[in-house]
């Protein structure tokens, strides 16, 4: 024998199979958006009927990461729907609580503060107006 040790079988069977599994986790744990598209609007986006948000409550445009509300009083407000924990785009609207389904991090829809960590910082505030019947967010909206 040369002095080197030398894996067992076992060990390097063991090895190949955690690799994928720990390659996963770091996939899951990158800053990535998550397989959505940009963070926020660039430009005005028309996102739908005005109708769809009702007082009270909010909708979420997942192809736009945008989600709005609408207060008791009619006022709309927008948020991006990319978690800001780790970039991931937020699938989940259950009421008006968003819910990241990367790590669990919850949002309030109406104010885009943190209702459950990870995530320690709200949701980015976008601009948004009803026009002509439209619910439109972005910058310049």
């Amino acid at each position: 024998m040369s002095g080197r040790t030398t894996a067992s079988r076992r060990t390097v069977l063991r090895g190949a199979a955690l690799t994928p599994v720990a390659g996963l986790g770091l996939a899951a744990c990158s800053g990535g958006s998550g397989g959505g598209g940009p963070a926020a609007p660039t430009a005005p986006v028309v996102l739908g009927a005005e109708s769809e948000v009702a007082k009270g409550g909010a909708q979420l445009y997942q192809d736009q990461n945008v989600v709005v509300s609408r207060a008791g009083n009619g006022s709309l407000k927008a948020f991006s729907s990319i978690c800001t924990h780790a970039g991931c785009a937020i699938n989940n609207l259950e009421g008006t609580t968003l819910v990241c389904p990367c790590h669990g991090s919850e949002f309030d829809a109406t104010t885009g503060m943190v209702l459950r960590a990870p995530a320690t910082v709200p949701l980015d505030e976008l601009s948004v107006e009803a026009k002509d019947g439209k619910i439109v967010a972005g910058p310049g909206a």
